[in-house]
């Protein structure tokens, strides 16, 4: 006779995928990121997508390019607020469907005020304002321009 298993899904908090960072259970080549709750593996940097990445900024952090606000301590002794954050950038390569609607919807969550998506394969900048606002041409709630 069978029965049903039930699966639960165990969900991390911010400051737990931290500390797996920290003690080694995740390191600086996993393709990870934590999207509510759930580490997701992140599809491999092609060359492309790494070149565009390169050209931008002077370094790669999660996500692709973050331009933060000036701040005196350098961000040492808190992590960047969603206030804080001026500009976040994701390059995609074959993620732009994910970047648009998933990481799209948490920046709209977050009140990130610029959003942009560099479309490598399209070789265009897409720029999202404003989360929030009216926009008919948006079903995320952002102001959308495609450059």
């Amino acid at each position: 006779m069978a029965s049903d298993v039930e699966v639960v899904r165990r969900r991390f908090t911010v400051d737990e995928y931290h500390r797996m960072g920290e003690v080694g259970i995740l390191n600086e080549d996993d393709r990870v990121e934590l999207i509510r709750g759930e580490i997701v593996h992140m599809t491999p940097i092609g060359t492309r997508h790494a070149a565009c990445v390169a050209i931008l900024p002077d370094s790669e952090p999660q996500p692709d390019i973050v331009l933060l606000r000036h701040r005196a301590d350098f961000y040492a002794s808190q992590l960047p607020a969603p206030d804080d954050v001026a500009l976040i950038i994701e390059v995609a390569d074959t993620s732009i469907r994910y970047d648009r609607r998933v990481k799209g919807q948490l920046y709209t969550e977050a009140r990130i005020r610029d959003y942009w998506i560099v479309d490598v394969p399209g070789d265009a900048i897409e720029i999202y304002r404003e989360p929030g606002a009216v926009a008919s041409s948006s079903r995320s709630g952002w102001v959308a321009a495609r450059c």
